[in-house]
């Protein structure tokens, strides 16, 4: 028996030993394989979304979301929900139900107003559209974050499991650090919920709440460390506090990057501090480690323990140092555009104003391939109805770009 398993654990260890690989250092291709068209122009645009009569639906920061055709033509939607706009914080993702053919239902990620600063809400309504006007109906927040209070870093992307029955929601540490790690706390988690923002059946810690207390935390700024951040208060839930039962998986920072492959396996993208953005490939009642260990480092200097030191968590199977500064993550299915990338994944850069695409395996393994400057801030990067790319640039004002072969 001991031989019979020794190949098999060689196997296992060899994938783990090789899985956490810095790509920071890839240099950017010679060329650019295709065409980028400015189709329109937006302020500070975050999240783009199609519809199926191939409009696109775009959000941007400050709170307005607008239908627009691909030829740039724009009709603002009425009801949107007022949004806390201050710093990293506002109006973030535009999402299509698994069941928008049947309900015409959209799902919204924003900063909701609050005390002492907002607090990251999902909610859900009909989308009415006609050829010249549009309108969000029967508007319902489905899950906010409680307390609210100051930080950016929300996160606030959605992934829909393979199978359409539940939603997945990626909560940022907030720029508050240390509570990544408290099981009752909703901030850097990955959730686990119902299309109807509740707890889903098969988390963790299904069926349990947690305390009814937390600290209110003032969050330090990029250049101080979690020592610095100041207790100021404390929350008392007007009912149970329900993130053990919701978190799926913790320790994660700034995580505006999650979806499914084509294969079932739920990849996220998130900020490091300096150095250490990751790719991780997240699992059921995982730890991802923040902030107990970063390749990265804080931005006063002060060092962080490597994931290295911690195998009691998990870490990056691909990870930047120095950053990309990752804006989003899709996987790509097309056969026709751009054939040669069917199955990949692509990851859009910020600081590094790049766009790369990552081959995946299959099996918890990735590798980059090319990186592409194009020259702008890519907040985000999606497929449309015919398999070429869209992007968003993250300026004011920040381009709607077309991306086709040359």
């Amino acid at each position: 028996m001991k031989l019979a398993k020794a190949p098999l654990l060689f196997t296992l260890v060899s994938v783990a030993a090789w899985a956490q690989v810095n790509v920071g250092e890839q240099k950017p291709e010679a060329s650019l394989p295709f065409t980028m068209t400015t189709v329109a122009t937006f302020k500070l645009p975050w999240r783009l979304a199609f519809l199926p009569d191939g409009r696109l639906l775009i959000t941007e920061k400050p709170g307005p979301v607008w239908l627009v055709s691909q030829q740039g033509d724009k009709i603002q939607i009425g009801n949107t929900p007022k949004v806390y706009f201050q710093g990293q914080s506002g109006m973030h993702g535009v999402f299509l139900s698994p069941h928008y053919a049947t309900g015409h239902s959209i799902y919204l990620t924003y900063a909701e107003p609050g005390e002492y600063g907002g607090g990251l809400a999902l909610a859900r309504a009909r989308l009415n559209v006609t050829a010249t006007s549009a309108t969000l109906e029967n508007f319902e927040v489905l899950w906010h974050q409680l307390p609210t209070g100051k930080g950016g870093q929300e996160g606030a992307q959605i992934a829909f499991s393979p199978d359409g029955q539940y939603l997945f929601l990626a909560v940022g540490d907030r720029q508050r650090m240390t509570p990544a790690q408290d099981p009752n706390q909703p901030v850097g988690k990955i959730l686990r919920l119902t299309l109807d923002g509740k707890p889903a059946p098969g988390n963790p810690n299904f069926g349990k709440t947690g305390a009814a207390e937390i600290p209110l935390i003032d969050p330090p700024t990029d250049t101080e460390t979690a020592k610095t951040a100041r207790v100021v208060s404390t929350y008392t839930f007007p009912g149970p506090n329900l993130t053990l039962a919701e978190t799926w998986a913790s320790g994660v920072r700034t995580p505006y990057g999650l979806a499914f492959s084509p294969t079932g396996e739920l990849w996220e993208v998130e900020h490091g501090p300096r150095g250490g953005d990751e790719l991780n490939l997240i699992e059921k009642d995982k730890n991802y480690g923040w902030p107990l260990v970063s390749y990265g480092r804080n931005y006063n200097g002060v060092p962080i323990p490597s994931p290295d030191t911690r195998p009691d968590l998990a870490k990056p199977v691909l990870y930047w140092v120095p950053v990309i500064a990752p804006g989003n993550l899709m996987f790509y299915t097309g056969t026709k555009t751009f054939p040669q990338w069917n199955g990949s994944g692509f990851v859009s850069g910020l600081a590094t104003k790049a766009l790369v695409r990552i081959i995946f395996d299959g099996h918890g393994g990735a590798k980059t391939a090319e990186r592409w400057d194009v020259g702008k801030r890519i907040r985000d990067v999606e497929q449309g109805p015919d398999g070429s790319l869209w992007m968003l640039e993250d300026a004011n004002p920040g381009a709607l770009i077309h991306v086709t072969p040359k």
